[in-house]
Formats: C-alpha cells, structure tokens, sequence
C-alpha cells in the first residue's frame, strides 16, 4: 500500500509541475518529441514529403501468334488431321496471324532529379512501352527507355525522356536499419495509384530463393501487387529497400531488396547497361548440420565446395571439390550465401585470398578473379528402376545413352531412379535422377560398387554423396540406418 500510495504521489506532483508551468506561459515539448523512439503519432508528414518522388509505371508488351481454332470450337474433342470435318476447319476457320497485348502494373521511384528511376526487372521485361506517371489526380505522364537491366537482383533503371527536373530520393544504408525500426512503404498496389502503408522491419538476411543473390529485407508493411519496385524507407525519408515479393498466403510478410546492394548495381547500370560480376569458378552449398558431421566439423560454417569448373580461377589456385570455403578475401563465410555476394561485388581481374577447410586443415590460396560467365545446365532425369539398398533407393548404371539424355558428360555413376518415402535417402533429400558419383570420395563408376562402399560405411553414422542433380554438382549427408 505505501508503494501505491508512494506511485500516486509521484504521479501527483509531476501533474502540479506542468500545471505550474503551463500557468506560467512555459509549455511542453510536443507530443511527437515526447514519443521519441515510440509509435510516431503520424506518417502524414512523410508521405506528403516524399510521395511525389514514387512513379506508377504502366508497361505494353506485344506478343505475335495465332488464333486457334479452339476459339470457334468451343470445349470437347476436335477433328485432326485426315478425320470427318478436318477439311471444312482448314478452309473456314484457318489459324490466322494475331498480336496479343499484354499490360502490366508497377512502381518506380526517381532517384536522380534528371529523371532515372528505379524499378524492379520484371516490371519493365519484354516491355515494347513504358509510361511513368507522376503522383497526384493530375499527375503528368511521361514515356521512358530502360537504361539498364539486371534479372539476377531484379533491378532495372529506367530513363524518363524528358528535359525536366524532377523530385528525387536517396539511397540510405541499409546495414543500419534494425528489426523493429519503422518503415513505410509507397506504391501502386492493384493499380490503385499512390498508396501508403507503414510497419517494421521484421527481419534482415531473407533468403526466400529468388536467386543466388538472395538477401531480403522483410517487413509487415502492407505490399500487394503493384508495388513491386517501389521504396521503402526510414522515418528520415532514405530509401532502405526496393519492394519485391510477397507471401500471397500470408499476411504481413513482404521483401525489400536491401538499398546496398542496389548502390553498385545502379552505378553499373548507368554506365554500362549490365551489371559485371566477378567469379571464382566453383559451385557451392550449404554446410548442414549433417554435412558439418560428415566433414568431422564441430559446428556448420563456410560454403561446402561441390564443384571446380575447369579453367577457371578456382582451378588454377588449386581449390578442390569438398573444400570448405571459410573465408574470402579477409572476411569470414559464416554462411553459403555469404559467399556468391562478396564475389559477384568483386571487379574481375581483382587479386585476392580464399581460405578453406580441407581434411580438418586450414589452407589459404592466392586467386584472381575473373568476369561471371552464366551457364547452362541439363533439366531431366531418367526413369527405369534396377536395384535397391538399405537407405531406400532404386539405382542402375549410368551409360551414355542415359547420360546424352540427362545432359551429363559422365558416362559412369549410379543414377537413382526411385526414392522410397521416409527413408534415409528421402531425408536427405536424394531424388530420382540424381547421379551418384562418390560416397565419402570414393568414385562410383557403377551399381555394384555403389553397393560395396555403402555397406563398407559405418552404421549409424554420415555419408557424403557427390551427386550431379540437373547439370549441377552437390555434397548430400546421408545418415546411414543400423545394418
């Protein structure tokens, strides 16, 4: 009772203080000073600042086809060639050359007062017209070029054609911002015009697999479709992110595109029209819990080397499959992703270090970096089931035919043509087509051996799979079930 008594007339005396002080002329700070830090008590301010730097962006595409018959059939079964009716078709409803036009909705933002804007790539792809609309009911309409494109981070600057002076925003820094600060997001949502919504940072580092550059910021900020491309920013007015995704089933789940990783790509993209990456030449993944015990690791760290592209730095430094990157250029890989963005940032031709992991030892290698040259991968798997085995898999021998097929240039290695359901091969995430080539850096030309070093491994214990899965080479830990 004194504590409550003691809080009452605390509270007391703080209400006579600004009693006293008002009656003497003296007022207090505003409410919005006392709310530091707190729910701002509006956005209205920002909104009205920065607003008529966000752009709706409406795009035209054409495409060139045909009419189909189907449109003058209407549903069921139609007549094919040599059958009762197909001559009547062929001569009254021929396939006839058509246009299709297809339109679109986004959202950009001017980020230099000479008229380039920001967008997302898929925005603007394939577009044959661009149009940029400023804010307000009378906002004025402008034709615009893209300038440069780049799909791997789905950034695309577009130029307004116009001589004119135009509202801008910054970039800020996104390593800043924390989980928890305020945002605002501004947009075009369902083609809506200009909207705005307000939430938090939810998280950093987002990884939703929209590339191998994935890094998202993510937000509760209401984003729908038509904000793609649009900012998101700080209580300060800086663009802290481009919005991007959604979760269409979920509800308050949005990403941003981090407004670091834009700065470099913008740059390049004025200048030069493409983004230009750099590359090591070495295909990574993740190191699992289950791969870091299959590699003798106290705790899952670095990127898991699964392949050496030939006559690529990599090689020529002397890096080998199944090392463990912990380290580039001075900075520590705690995770896979880490990697490809520190890489892809470095200027080709730049002379670094890469640290790794092999056999328990750390190992350093000098290593130049060179231009990123995309490549092409094979997309099918093969069919036919031979032999089982106690980790739950169907296999048979990989031969050329099989491999032409499969895209692969091996010609020896187990092919996995059925996976049973929960067993140990379907919890590590083997599927059917996946190529065996080792197990624990043992090669396996053929199904026999795969049978042979599988039951010479220990029960109970992680196996490493070197696996070819659609053109690309993979580390798989398999824990191995009791014999």
């Amino acid at each position: 009772m004194m504590r409550g008594n003691h809080v009452i007339l605390k509270v007391s005396s703080v209400l006579a203080t600004v009693l006293a002080l008002t009656l003497l002329g003296i007022t207090s700070p505003a409410p919005q000073a006392v709310a530091a830090g707190l729910t701002p008590e509006t956005f209205a301010d920002i909104a009205q600042k920065y607003s008529p730097a966000v752009v709706n962006i409406s795009t035209q595409k054409t495409f060139k086809g045909k009419t189909s018959r189907r449109e003058f059939f209407g549903p069921g079964p139609m007549p094919g060639p040599g059958e009762p009716f197909w001559d009547f078709f062929e001569k009254f409803f021929p396939e006839m050359p058509r246009e299709y036009t297809q339109r679109s909705l986004g959202t950009g933002f001017i980020i230099d007062p000479k008229g380039l804007v920001i967008t997302n790539e898929h925005v603007v792809k394939n577009a044959d017209k661009i149009k940029v609309k400023m804010a307000g009911q009378d906002g004025k309409e402008y034709t615009a070029t893209v300038k440069g494109r780049d799909p791997q981070t789905d950034i695309a600057l577009l130029q307004i054609d116009a001589k004119e002076t135009f509202p801008s925003l910054t970039l800020g820094d996104s390593d800043k911002i924390r989980v928890g600060d305020w945002v605002v997001a501004i947009g075009n949502p369902f083609g809506l015009g200009h909207t705005v919504t307000q939430g938090i940072i939810s998280a950093k580092g987002r990884i939703i697999g929209a590339g191998r550059y994935d890094n998202f910021l993510q937000t509760d900020a209401a984003i729908n479709p038509g904000n793609s491309g649009g900012p998101l920013l700080n209580l300060e007015g800086e663009v802290v992110g481009i919005n991007t995704a959604i979760v269409a089933t979920g509800q308050g789940i949005g990403f941003a595109i981090p407004a670091n990783m834009v700065k470099n790509i913008i740059e390049q993209l004025e200048t030069k029209g493409k983004v230009i990456r750099g590359m090591l030449g070495v295909q990574v993944q993740v190191v699992t819990p289950e791969i870091a015990k299959a590699f003798g690791m106290s705790e899952p760290r670095g990127a898991v080397v699964a392949e050496v592209h030939p006559d690529t730095p990599a090689e020529k430094a002397g890096i080998k499959r199944e090392d463990i990157i912990i380290e580039y250029n001075g900075k520590p890989i705690k995770e896979m992703n880490e990697l490809p963005r520190l890489v892809a940032a470095t200027p080709p031709g730049t002379k670094t270090t890469v640290k790794v992991l092999r056999n328990g030892k750390e190992m350093t290698f000098p290593i130049t970096v060179t231009e990123l040259k995309e490549e092409q991968f094979g997309k099918e798997a093969a069919e036919q089931p031979k032999e089982e085995n106690t980790i739950g898999l169907v296999v048979e021998d990989l031969d050329a035919r099989m491999a032409q097929h499969l895209g692969l240039k091996e010609t020896k290695g187990v092919v996995v043509v059925e996976v049973m359901p929960g067993s140990a091969g379907s919890d590590a995430g083997l599927r059917r087509g996946d190529v065996i080539i080792e197990i624990n850096g043992k090669a396996i030309p053929d199904t026999k051996t795969f049978q042979k070093v599988l039951a010479e491994q220990p029960k109970k214990s992680y196996a490493r799979f070197l696996v070819k899965r659609e053109g690309r080479t993979m580390i798989v830990a398999v824990e191995l079930p009791e014999k």
